[in-house]
């Protein structure tokens, strides 16, 4: 999960004061868990400095506003087209999913679909070592394989699921 993104997501739509990125991120979360409010002004801190976000001031109740650049944006469309290693999880990916969702990102499409590829590739893969680990005998391996395989065909079946409904 990306702090940096997620605030780049809510603030592409809107500006945004810092308590409410924190309950927007939350939103995000879901069941994921919850932001440190510290965690959002450090991250803040940091996208100012790297020009991604800038802070045009503060609203009526002199809460400090922020909002995105351009180059938060490119940022924001690059991250949200790189697929999520399966060693990270779904929830790296769901969470990106819903950060595209939340922006109506036009190329939600080709994220699935990269991350599609990037699946197959590593059922190609782990399909290959897990056929060497039967011939070699090592059950233990093979099982924990086998378990990835399937944990990875769970993830296939959910983006298959995901593109169905976006029809």
């Amino acid at each position: 999960m990306s702090v940096k993104h997620g605030i780049l997501t809510l603030l592409f739509q809107q500006q945004h004061h810092g308590y409410e990125l924190k309950l927007e991120l939350d939103s995000l979360l879901g069941i994921n868990g919850k932001i440190n409010p510290g965690q959002i002004y450090t991250t803040l801190d940091r996208l100012i400095r790297d020009n991604l976000v800038s802070s045009p001031g503060s609203d009526d109740q002199e809460r400090k506003l922020y909002e995105i650049e351009p180059k938060g944006k490119d940022e924001l469309e690059k991250w949200l087209l790189e697929p999520v290693p399966y060693y990270t999880s779904k929830e790296g990916f769901f969470f990106k999913w819903n950060c595209a969702r939340k922006i109506h990102f036009e190329q939600e499409k080709n994220m699935l679909e990269q991350q599609r590829e990037m699946i197959i590739k590593e059922v190609m893969e782990l399909t290959n070592l897990k056929t060497e680990l039967l011939l070699q005998g090592d059950e233990n391996k093979y099982l924990l394989i086998t378990g990835m395989l399937l944990h990875l065909e769970a993830d296939l079946n959910w983006i298959v699921q995901v593109e169905n409904r976006n029809r």
